[in-house]
């Protein structure tokens, strides 16, 4: 396993483990800074960063690795790398959701 590859999953865990852990705080604590309005910004901003890893990954695959498209869906590394990203991709989205919902619950 290439070691770039290698810093990749652990970056996805990484940002995984992150996203885990607001949605956490927030259904334990309610709010963890106290502010509605920074509890979104920083769920907004969490999410959106979570996002451009397999945004980025894809990137790369599509335009700088094309021949690694066909091996990556050959095997089960492969697919588990397209799942860890997929993964990730999911849970930013609802980061981002839960995110804008704090914002939006501010001003009503």
């Amino acid at each position: 396993m290439p070691k770039d590859y290698q810093r990749r999953v652990r970056i996805l865990w990484a940002v995984i483990l992150c996203t885990l852990i607001y949605g956490a705080l927030l259904l334990w604590l309610g709010s963890f800074t106290g502010n509605p309005f920074l509890d979104g910004v920083i769920g907004v901003v969490l999410g959106l960063y979570v996002c451009s890893h397999p945004a980025a990954n894809a990137v790369d695959l599509l335009f700088f690795q094309r021949d690694s498209l066909r091996q990556l869906a050959s095997g089960w590394s492969g697919l588990g790398w397209l799942a860890l990203n997929l993964l990730a991709l999911l849970l930013g989205w609802l980061t981002i959701a839960t995110g804008a919902t704090r914002l939006a619950a501010r001003s009503v």
